[in-house]
């Protein structure tokens, strides 16, 4: 399981509770719902993070 300190969330959420939070790992970032922590986690390698980051930028 991963520690439960360090995960964030974009300050564009509002501070609500139903978005993704995300957290830097070794060798990934992962990202789960924050309105249920204790369900699963998704882990991307640098590569796919960064895609994705550069597709939501783009629009």
């Amino acid at each position: 399981m991963i520690e439960q300190r360090g995960w964030r969330k974009s300050s564009y959420s509002g501070g609500r509770e139903n978005c993704v939070e995300v957290v830097s790992l070794p060798e990934a970032m992962a990202a789960r719902d924050s309105k249920s922590p204790e369900a699963a986690v998704l882990a991307f390698p640098p590569s796919e993070w960064s895609a994705f980051l550069a597709g939501v930028r783009e629009g």
